[in-house]
């Protein structure tokens, strides 16, 4: 069997899809856990929590892009990159205000990062297959922060366990991303 450096290098860029995916389930859950015990109890720790997860978003897409062919080959990680930047920083003033602001933020992004994520999987699509739950994770992210928007505007302050239900959602898709990447790939290899 003869194999091509073509196949070797789509071998090991889909290894690193797949490996990525794990780390950001794997964020994920830890974030949501931490958000439904302490982050519910502590106002500062679900301080830190609202501002880590937008800045590890830009530190995620930073490094899959960077490992992807670099930030120039990857648009639109490169603006979910400084879109994720700056929503941490616009949730560092919101919380000065309140969680009314902190969660319009989260909207707003929301509905930016997810339209991102679904032109990078449409992206992906073409090498990778197997992207159909990344490009439903951005539709209903982006569909999320139109929620978030409203409630945002509602009387009844929210907390971190609506963001932390979205983020739920997030690890979800990510691990159903990275077990359809481990399942194609060794399927090819039965082959």
């Amino acid at each position: 069997m003869t194999v091509h450096s073509g196949d070797l290098s789509r071998a090991s860029e889909e290894q690193w899809l797949k490996l990525y995916y794990f780390a950001r389930t794997a964020f994920s859950a830890a974030w949501v856990a931490a958000a439904f015990t302490v982050g519910q109890h502590s106002l500062a720790v679900a301080a830190v929590l609202l501002v880590a997860y937008p800045a590890w978003d830009a530190l995620a897409n930073f490094v899959d892009a960077s490992r992807s062919g670099g930030l120039g080959r990857n648009r639109t990680q490169a603006i979910n990159v400084l879109a994720s930047l700056a929503t941490a920083l616009a949730v560092v003033l919101a919380l000065t205000m309140n969680m009314n602001w902190v969660l319009g933020v989260f909207g707003v992004w929301a509905i930016l990062s997810g339209l991102l994520q679904l032109g990078t999987a449409v992206r992906r699509w073409k090498r990778f297959g197997a992207q159909w739950a990344m490009i439903l994770s951005g539709g209903q992210s982006a569909l999320a922060g139109s929620f978030f928007i409203i409630q945002a505007r509602m009387p009844m302050p929210p907390s971190i366990t609506n963001v932390a239900g979205y983020a739920a959602v997030g690890a979800f898709y990510f691990l159903v991303s990275a077990v359809w990447l481990s399942v194609s790939q060794s399927r090819r290899k039965a082959a």
